[in-house]
């Protein structure tokens, strides 16, 4: 009897010991801030165009504490494909969007069981959160009983019959988000305005001409709420979960359309009410970066700011002078480097080097795999299809070569090209690929030394036969094999 006790208390003991050293072992994870704008440009950001007639002071002082990546894409030069590629790691035309966007009735484009960031950094102990700018689709329930039907003869996933004062089916906590706190689809231009709060539809929902908007909506409020909204997130969290880390996605309305900025921020920039938009933007980075400090978490966090795609080519109220796209070619929906180079910068105290720059091509779609790495844990091949690990670069690590070697551009109708090293090739196109103008027939394609032709202007295509042959080779193989990180 006393040899079995003393059995037990052995185990007791070594059970307690391997507990300790495993927390002993457990990294102090970062908190994460994901601030994404919508349709902000390259130019826009004074710190990557000196010759910006926007002021963003507190973005510039992100890029001073941290790292400014001087290559970075969004995965397409549209926002939903862009979405989804940044929160699965796979590029959007591997599955429903082969181009555009959706709107807001539309089912979600994340499929069934599908890993995502938010599932990812739950199962490594995270409490997730995204509130503001969904618009990868919901599931609404119908009038009478179980979902909204799919509309007579689309096959695009659009529903009706909608009955707006039952809750959402299918979302972001079916995605991998503890609280969402969010918009359809864009929250200033598209056919729903309200908001969904865990599932639950905000507000009294009525129809004015082909819109389905909460009585006393206001534009101009969104992003201030979705602000507020992330402020309490966090407050909220560290209440419940003080030992947990938490991420936060918040991706803005501003700079989309409609333009039409609250008063504080009017007449901010030189560059009309979109400018003034973009002024917003960099607001909500201070007060956040103000909150962060207040509540002691700056140095425990990861900060990163980036935004969906190019900018709108079509503001009539900007300064003539401002340059969105700063000296690159194009805008948002095309395949020029205006379409899809965005700014990115991202603030790790203690672990990024103060006012460093990175000039290496990286993606959005790279989130997947780079938090990953920061959780310590493996990522499977299956899993982030099209993700590679950028955090040798944020620990400024010696690398022998880039860690991508290419990179696949999308724009907004469709049409593909991929860069390898200086080489970008435009596939099927003469021209730059917006919603209206997507591959065509027998069309030549474009090849550019972006080194030496940064603004695209001297095409090579016809001159460079085995780079162009090579490069298509390259990116079908890509688009057959259904992955292109390395495994």
């Amino acid at each position: 009897m006393i040899i079995r006790m003393v059995i037990y208390v052995l185990i007791i003991v070594i059970l307690v010991v391997s507990s300790s050293c495993q927390n002993a072992a457990t990294p102090n994870l970062p908190n994460i801030v994901f601030i994404m704008a919508d349709d902000m440009g390259y130019g826009d950001v004074s710190c990557y165009n000196p010759k910006s007639l926007i002021p963003t002071p507190a973005i510039d002082q992100l890029a001073k504490e941290g790292m400014k990546f001087t290559d970075a894409h969004s995965p397409s030069a549209v926002c939903t494909p862009t979405r989804y590629a940044l929160l699965t790691g796979r590029y959007a035309w591997r599955g429903l969007l082969k181009r555009g966007v959706i709107e807001g009735p539309h089912t979600p484009v994340i499929e069934d069981g599908r890993n995502t960031i938010g599932t990812f950094l739950q199962d490594n102990g995270y409490n997730t959160a995204c509130i503001g700018k969904w618009h990868l689709g919901m599931t609404f329930q119908r009038s009478g009983v179980g979902p909204a039907p799919i509309e007579s003869g689309n096959e695009d996933g659009y529903q009706y019959d909608i009955d707006f004062t039952k809750s959402v089916l299918d979302g972001p906590k079916q995605r991998g988000f503890n609280y969402s706190y969010v918009t359809p689809g864009c929250p200033t231009d598209d056919l729903f305005n309200f908001w969904v709060e865990n599932g639950k539809i905000k507000g009294n929902i009525i129809k004015e001409k082909q819109w389905y908007i909460s009585e006393g909506w206001q534009h101009e409020k969104v992003d201030t709420t979705i602000l507020s909204k992330g402020i309490q997130f966090i407050e909220s969290h560290l209440n419940a979960h003080p030992q947990k880390p938490f991420f936060l996605y918040l991706p803005l309305s501003v700079p989309h359309i409609p333009w039409d900025p609250p008063e504080f921020v009017k007449g901010k920039s030189q560059a009309g009410d979109r400018g003034d938009q973009c002024v917003l933007a960099d607001w909500i980075v201070r007060e956040m970066d103000k909150y962060l400090d207040q509540r002691s978490l700056t140095q425990n966090t990861i900060f990163v700011f980036t935004s969906d795609n190019g900018p709108n080519p079509n503001d009539p109220t900007s300064t003539q002078g401002h340059l969105p796209a700063g000296d690159y070619r194009g805008s948002k929906g095309m395949i020029w480097e205006g379409g899809h180079r965005v700014p990115f910068v991202v603030r790790w105290p203690g672990k990024i080097a103060p006012g460093s720059e990175n000039h290496n091509p990286i993606g959005l779609v790279d989130m997947f795999s780079t938090f990953a790495a920061i959780t310590d844990s493996d990522l499977p091949s299956d899993i982030g299809e099209d993700s590679y690990n950028l955090l040798p670069y944020w620990l400024d690590k010696k690398l022998d070569e880039p860690i991508r070697k290419d990179i696949i551009h999308h724009s907004g109708a469709g049409v593909f090209a991929i860069r390898e090293g200086k080489w970008k090739l435009i596939i099927g196109t003469e021209e730059g690929g917006y919603l209206s103008g997507g591959p065509e027939e027998e069309a030549p394609g474009q090849l550019y030394d972006i080194e030496k032709d940064p603004s695209e202007e001297n095409n090579l295509f016809a001159k460079k036969p085995e780079i162009v042959k090579r490069l298509t080779a390259l990116l079908e193989r890509y688009k057959k094999q259904g992955y292109s990180k390395p495994i």
